[in-house]
């Protein structure tokens, strides 16, 4: 590939300390079609990397304090793909070993031809598009397998609207906030997300916000500097320093407190973060998703979660449907959960007769996906052949108790929400099931009663 034939003329990061080299080759350079960004010297040399990673860079070895050696480190610790071509005037057999196994692209002795240097650029422009556009293969090729080998189960409307949304958001960067019962699969939706991303090389961690104390959670969160508190005696990195690169992924982000939320938003308006105990912010390159099974716009009204990091949240805004409300997803979900549970147990799949299939389309599922998976391992273990009968299922299931919308006796101590969910029954038995005018009765929005009825579990 010719550097002129290109519409797009490749950097080259220029590294000498001799005024005259640099002035030489920044002429020949531009005649040839590159683009040259000067530095005189090593020091320069650094900073011009951490301001820009060139597509080549072009250095001498022999430099005072920061050598041509650590200028090729730091290139290919900027970027792998860069090629970095050293020059010398006094070239020996253990120098060019030392370049070739610190990962040189090549080692050309000064003075040399001009028509040599060019074609070795050219080659290292070659090379460089070739890697590039290697990995931006695989990264499709991986797109396209993870979009149709591991998409999560399911083809009913709503689910496919969900990964819908998610494979069109994946390529982005935005913020993703996932809302929805617990168990109805948020964490294997952001999972979904990060593979079909641009980060799907770097890692994807998750915490689940309300397993730990605010003291812990904030140290795993933004790490901590020794000293911070008892008990730290060393530096650590928080979760989103370790998830550079890649995505992170914060469960039961409703949960936190507060002070919490507020370090929260500052990771999201300066993408950075601040240890436990320093005092100094540590930028950031990660993305975020979130995921609550709280009705957040609530807990803004109630005073628990704050408006500024809820809109900070709600770039991309997912509702994951509850299995009651996916029905037809089940026997797909039964196959599967039963395929993996076979593999791990190294023996055939089993399947469900027909009265327990029917069984568990019948059944609300309250814990929804996670707890049909559950439920599913549980009868596979009990049941010693390769059909599982009705019998082998959680009497839940096979029985469930018929629950009125309205409990006849109150409980003597009801909680707020227990009230709360009474009178909304009652309005809505009262306006026959009408949940338009309920909503009008009660005073909320119709979308709000709604989020309510899911919440409760309800259907009418």
């Amino acid at each position: 590939m010719s550097a002129r034939a290109t519409d797009v003329r490749p950097t080259v990061l220029v590294v000498d300390d001799e005024s005259g080299i640099l002035e030489s080759l920044r002429i020949l350079l531009r005649t040839e079609g590159f683009e040259p960004v000067l530095a005189h010297g090593g020091k320069q040399g650094l900073e011009r990397l951490a301001e820009q990673v060139p597509e080549i860079v072009l250095t001498d070895i022999r430099m005072p304090s920061v050598t041509g050696v650590d200028i090729l480190s730091a290139a290919r610790q900027a970027d792998p793909d860069v090629p970095v071509i050293l020059m010398t005037a006094q070239a020996t057999l253990q120098s060019a070993m030392q370049a070739v196994n610190e990962g040189a692209f090549y080692y050309i002795q000064k003075p040399f031809r001009n028509d040599e240097l060019i074609a070795i650029l050219r080659r290292a422009a070659e090379h460089r598009h070739l890697r590039v556009e290697n990995k931006s293969l695989k990264q499709e090729i991986r797109r396209r397998e993870g979009a149709q080998g591991d998409r999560p189960v399911g083809t009913s409307k709503a689910w496919l609207e969900v990964l819908r949304l998610a494979e069109t958001v994946a390529p982005t960067e935005s913020t993703v906030l996932i809302q929805g019962e617990s168990g109805t699969g948020k964490e294997v939706i952001a999972r979904y997300i990060h593979q079909l991303s641009g980060r799907t090389g770097g890692p994807f961690l998750s915490i689940n916000c309300g397993a730990l104390p605010e003291g812990l959670l904030e140290s795993e969160l933004f790490g901590h500097v020794k000293g911070a508190f008892t008990g730290a005696v060393k530096d650590k990195s928080g979760l989103f320093a370790a998830a550079a690169k890649g995505t992170f992924f914060l469960d039961e982000i409703g949960e936190t407190t507060p002070a919490t939320q507020v370090k929260l938003l500052r990771v999201l308006q300066h993408r950075e973060v601040i240890p436990v105990g320093a005092t100094d912010a540590e930028a950031i390159d990660v993305r975020l998703i979130a995921a609550t099974n709280r009705d957040l716009e609530e807990e803004i009204k109630g005073g628990r979660f704050r408006s500024d990091l809820y809109y900070r949240l709600n770039v991309i805004l997912f509702h994951l449907p509850p299995l009651r409300q996916r029905r037809e997803d089940i026997p797909l979900l039964v196959d599967h959960f039963l395929g993996r549970i076979a593999r791990a147990r190294d023996e055939a799949p089993k399947h469900l007769d027909e009265s327990a299939l029917d069984a568990t389309q019948a059944y609300p599922w309250p814990g929804n996906v996670r707890e049909l998976e559950n439920a599913l391992e549980r009868a596979a273990i009990l049941t010693a052949g390769d059909t599982i009968s009705v019998n082998a299922l959680p009497d839940r299931v096979t029985q469930p108790r018929a629950e009125p919308l309205v409990a006849a006796r109150t409980p003597p101590n009801p909680t707020l929400e227990a009230v709360e969910r009474a009178y909304i029954m009652w309005v809505l038995q009262s306006e026959n099931g009408n949940k338009s005018r309920a909503a009008d009765v009660l005073g909320i929005d119709p979308s709000t009663l709604y989020r309510k009825l899911s919440r409760y579990g309800v259907e009418v």
